[in-house]
């Protein structure tokens, strides 16, 4: 079901229906007629193709579906309330907005659409022409929002268009409505028993060999109807994502977060790095190498800045070593594999990256301590959130996965 179909206006009196108890009092509470209520709540139904009321006489009660639709909906609202509050705040002479209530121009799913894909083009006629609209009507929408911002959203230059600082924060407010209104036909189908639609996952480093692709089989084989897209961007560019809500969760190594964040992490597994080099290696199969013999050595390391990469300069530094400088920085599997398999270089990476190639004899883990790099991999997610039906199953599917990774390691150790 195309997000477009489900209109604003529509799922605002619905959720005042169920709020109320009846037709007639939510007409009382919106200043509209009876009428108009209940055709906005046909129309809904209608679009969804499924009934959200049972009518009795002495009112209306959300069926399970509704109650479904209606949860996801509050979520919806909560994210337009809030900026209408925040653009009525930057208004000084606009009147005090009450709490709960959403001024109209919030209210047009394909205004907002618009908005979006603006913001993904900088480019006024390419944002038309994704939508099928005309320019026109893009341009007409922005100074709606804006006019109902307050403030200009948009930085207008001869090459296109981009954010304002208001525009970011109202962008991301209307990511978010948008996000969460997606979810509703998942929602539905949910309740009849069937999980369905998309599931993005940031996808860093360490979970791309084992944990994710074997929880991915896991969901397809038992929920065919769910489709999983990963996005292998820098971890800066996934938490942004992840807080628009155009990301489900991330998978990977964690990174220190704090609740002002607005993301939360949670740890399922941890792992030493280990230093790499192909199986002939000439140090490969060598007992107790200490570090200061590989400090001459040529290093793919992990970009400056990162996590795993200050870790490995400490590991150096508490040696009385200067920290190396890398050969080659790169994050890529596939380069590093392919650079080890080549040169004499070594690669530092979690054992879990290189299951495969040590499993076949292609690589070979070196003799070394590589003491307190130990990362721990899990999920790190938006607070406050309630995922879609298909991605909590893929979350529980990585939770299961990682709690058999464990232990299977642990009775190794004890073979």
């Amino acid at each position: 079901m195309p997000q477009d179909l489900i209109h604003l206006a529509q799922l605002r009196v619905f959720t005042i229906v169920v709020e109320e108890g009846s037709a007639a009092r939510a007409a009382l509470r919106l200043f509209r007629a009876q009428s108009a209520v209940t055709r906005a709540l046909r129309e809904l139904e209608d679009a969804l193709g499924e009934p959200l009321m049972e009518r009795h006489a002495s009112g209306m009660l959300p069926t399970p579906v509704g109650r479904a639709v209606y949860e996801r909906a509050c979520r919806v609202f909560a994210e337009l309330e809030q900026l209408a509050q925040w653009s009525a705040a930057r208004q000084t002479r606009a009147r005090a907005i009450a709490a709960g209530a959403i001024p109209p121009y919030l209210l047009n799913t394909r205004r907002l659409q618009l908005l979006v894909a603006l913001v993904r083009h900088q480019h006024m006629p390419s944002a038309a022409q994704a939508l099928g609209v005309s320019q026109p009507a893009v341009s007409s929408a922005m100074r709606i929002l804006e006019t109902g911002a307050g403030a200009a959203l948009f930085h207008r230059t001869a090459r296109g268009v981009q954010l304002t600082s208001e525009g970011e924060t109202f962008a991301l407010r209307v990511r978010r409505a948008l996000n969460e209104l997606r979810h509703i036909p998942d929602d539905i189908a949910a309740v009849q028993g069937s999980i369905r639609g998309f599931v993005t996952v940031g996808a860093l480093p360490f979970s791309r060999t084992l944990i994710l692709p074997e929880a991915i089989a896991r969901v397809r084989r038992a929920w065919p109807g769910v489709h999983v897209i990963t996005d292998e961007s820098a971890y800066e560019t996934l938490v942004a994502g992840l807080r628009a809500g155009d990301i489900d969760f991330i998978l990977g190594a964690l990174r220190p977060t704090d609740p002002a964040s607005g993301v939360h992490a949670e740890p399922l597994i941890s792992e030493n790095m280990v230093a790499l080099v192909r199986p002939d290696h000439p140090l490969a199969g060598k007992r107790r190498l200490r570090l200061e013999q590989l400090a001459e050595a040529e290093w793919i390391l992990p970009r400056k800045h990162t996590p795993a990469r200050s870790m490995l300069d400490a590991l150096f530094v508490r040696a009385g070593l200067e920290p190396p400088v890398p050969a080659v920085e790169t994050a890529d599997l596939a380069t590093i594999r392919g650079l080890l398999l080549r040169t004499d270089m070594i690669a530092v990476l979690s054992a879990h990256q290189v299951h495969y190639e040590l499993q076949t004899g292609h690589m070979a883990i070196l003799n070394v301590p590589l003491a307190q790099t130990e990362r721990d991999i899990g999920l790190t997610m938006r607070a406050a959130f309630e995922p879609s039906p298909a991605a909590r199953k893929l979350a529980d599917a990585i939770r299961e996965v990682a709690r058999e990774t464990i232990a299977d390691k642990q009775n190794r150790r004890q073979i």
